[in-house]
């Protein structure tokens, strides 16, 4: 929150976060008081559950976004998005031929417009893109960290350092 990063989506491949969303919250609220003192309240945190029907989401705000993910995740927005495209050709919307990139694209951020991610900090010595949704890390830069245990700021102020060193080439 502090370098102005509103968006962060967490992998969770176990589902561990998602079964346990309250106490992640609290800990966020807790390190957010603990990290940034008196300025924390400028800071608020939504707290998203990608479930089907939304229905476990807790939101405070909408300053920064915490978006909890996992492997099941990428087939339900598949099935979303064609069932979405779908209904409105059905209703005579849209026709079969109309779909593209950036029609699909619209479909699977979702109702909340959830940005793609710029950085992806992977933790652990596998280099592997395996579980994360192939749309959604295009244009992603990755960064591995050895471990996410105790991981400090230091560590975390150099990964987006080198992130920003980076030159993007959106060429052909």
């Amino acid at each position: 929150m502090a370098v102005g990063i509103s968006y962060v989506s967490v992998y969770d491949n176990q589902g561990i976060f998602r079964r346990n969303n309250s106490r992640l919250m609290e800990e966020i609220l807790k390190q957010q008081q603990e990290l940034l003192g008196l300025d924390c309240s400028k800071y608020s945190v939504e707290f998203l559950n990608s479930n089907i029907d939304n229905t476990d989401q807790q939101v405070l705000s909408c300053k920064a976004t915490v978006n909890i993910l996992s492997p099941s995740d990428g087939k339900s927005s598949i099935v979303k998005a064609a069932q979405k495209f779908c209904q409105l050709v059905q209703q005579q919307q849209k026709r079969p031929c109309d779909i593209d990139v950036n029609l699909l694209d619209s479909f699977l951020q979702g109702p909340k417009g959830f940005p793609d991610p710029d950085l992806v900090l992977k933790f652990g010595p596998i280099e592997s893109t395996l579980g994360f949704l192939p749309w959604h890390i295009r244009l992603t830069e990755f960064i591995s960290l050895p471990t996410h245990v105790n991981i400090t700021y230091e560590d975390f102020f150099s990964a987006l350092e080198r992130f920003a060193a980076c030159e993007q080439r959106l060429g052909k």
